[in-house]
């Protein structure tokens, strides 16, 4: 099963969560695992299968302006692609509905290149930044409207699942600059 993580740098570095996730898969008895993307692993000092699509400051809206996801996906041709993108399109002050478009195209692109892609879309980390007043509300305004998204874009075929990032995450302990996750988080 080939499963890309798709997203920011919360996504990308040092990625130790994904560490972790595919140490537990396997040692759960999930040995058939591929971890893609056209990025390696940064670090995390533990062996694992890093590949992955976590690009550092990329904005979701700019993925699907720019066509960026084709060519990862033709290079790493997943089954199911974890997303974990909006931070920085919220930081960025990027309206919902314009954030939710870009996402039904990044769908609509996966399913292009596999019309059975497993989709696992999350509601995203909450964020405190310095300087970005806007920025817990904008999070909360995205992730309320992700389900009803989600169900809109769901298919027998390629089923999407929202996954819960937001709740029990607390910004003051699980990060040690109001965005990225600390090793707590």
């Amino acid at each position: 099963v080939r499963i890309m993580p798709l997203g920011d740098s919360i996504t990308g570095s040092p990625g130790c969560w994904r560490a972790t996730l595919y140490n537990n898969l396997r040692s759960s008895g999930y040995t058939n695992i591929d971890m893609v993307g056209t990025l390696p692993p940064q670090g995390c000092g533990v062996s694992y299968d890093g590949d992955n699509e976590g690009h550092g400051g990329f904005l979701g809206t700019n993925i699907a302006d720019q066509n960026q996801l084709p060519p990862w996906l033709s290079a790493s041709k997943p089954d199911i692609v974890m997303m974990h993108l909006g931070t920085n399109d919220v930081w960025n002050n990027k309206a919902t509905n314009v954030i939710l478009a870009a996402f039904s195209k990044l769908v609509d692109q996966m399913r292009a290149s596999n019309p059975n892609m497993r989709i696992l879309v999350a509601q995203i980390l909450p964020m405190n930044p310095t300087g970005c007043a806007q920025c817990g509300s904008g999070v909360q305004a995205l992730n309320a409207a992700i389900p009803a998204w989600a169900a809109s874009k769901n298919s027998t075929n390629s089923p999407i699942v929202v996954v819960d990032q937001y709740t029990g995450f607390n910004t003051a302990t699980d990060t040690d600059d109001g965005v990225h996750p600390n090793n707590n988080g």
